[in-house]
């Protein structure tokens, strides 16, 4: 077992964990933050998508020790800041939500797209969220409304991006 301290959604935690247990797990198993998903446990699905350090990684493939000293945001965290809040109401307007297996992962993707790159672009936003899987294959709706919000993002920043 290992001692381990990093911040989460803006709080300090401290734990003792199994050399073994990768983020996510860590994050659901002892600390109920359970908005990260385990599917493929591979890194391919992205549905353990969170953010480390102000980048996106894949909760499965990164052990918790290795989060030692680092600020790591899940969705709960960035749902709780407003981050993302006109994205999720898109996401709800257009339905890009289906089982909602996904939609932790796709937010987290996308918001780091629209952070990032945040053209209203779809070959941009499919390119860019290429590594997260819809197992309802609901794509569409999920670039339309990333779109909007690139759209509305731009033009609220004068057409800047």
């Amino acid at each position: 077992m290992i001692d381990i301290s990093l911040t989460v959604n803006g709080e300090q935690v401290s734990a003792r964990v199994s050399a073994r247990t990768n983020l996510v797990d860590f994050l659901r198993g002892e600390l109920d933050l359970t908005g990260s998903h385990v599917g493929c446990e591979h890194g391919v699905c992205g549905a353990c998508t969170i953010r480390v350090d102000g980048v996106i990684v894949r909760g499965c493939l990164m052990l918790a020790v290795q989060a030692e000293g680092a600020d790591v945001v899940t969705i709960e965290g960035l749902h709780d800041s407003g981050e993302i809040s006109d994205l999720q109401d898109a996401f709800l307007q257009r339905n890009a939500l289906q089982c909602g297996f996904c939609t932790p992962g796709m937010l987290l993707a996308s918001a780091e797209y629209l952070k990032t790159d945040g053209t209203p672009d779809r070959e941009g936003i499919r390119e860019f969220l290429s590594g997260n899987y819809c197992r309802c294959t609901g794509y569409e709706a999920i670039v339309d409304a990333v779109e909007k919000i690139a759209r509305a993002r731009a033009d609220n920043c004068g057409g800047s991006k």
